[in-house]
């Protein structure tokens, strides 16, 4: 069966720190560009961080730079996302994704380029606040 399942998220103080995790099963996530995206209340989903299936770059949005990081772990099949110094404004439910999109990481991240076959975890709630 192929499936993303999210783990992770929660409830954290300001400055915080938390780490998502996603498991990729019945498809290799090394092939695929993969992602996290989130979507806050009363807002649409957005990409947050990408690596790109073509030449493994990276791609952050501006509001995480320096304090989130992306990675993958092949033997496990999974991807991560390290999230410091949080604050109240990352707030949101965070997806993991996946595609078979082709080009740099912020193609993915931009939610407008799709193969049209997109996997996407299930979600998980992220809450900053104190």
């Amino acid at each position: 069966q192929v499936q993303l399942v999210q783990s992770g998220g929660g409830l954290v103080q300001p400055g915080g720190s938390l780490r998502l995790s996603c498991a990729a099963s019945g498809f290799t996530l090394d092939d695929y560009a993969i992602g996290w995206f989130r979507q806050a209340p009363g807002k649409g989903r957005a990409g947050v961080s990408c690596i790109s299936r073509t030449d493994g770059g990276t791609y952050y949005v501006e509001s995480v730079k320096g304090r989130f990081a992306i990675s993958r772990d092949n033997a496990k099949n999974t991807v991560y996302l390290q999230m410091n110094s949080l604050n109240p404004e990352d707030t949101a439910v965070y997806y993991c994704a996946a595609d078979l999109v082709s080009g740099p990481a912020n193609f993915f991240c931009s939610g407008k380029v799709s193969t049209g076959r997109i996997y996407w975890g299930q979600g998980t709630q992220v809450t900053v606040s104190s």
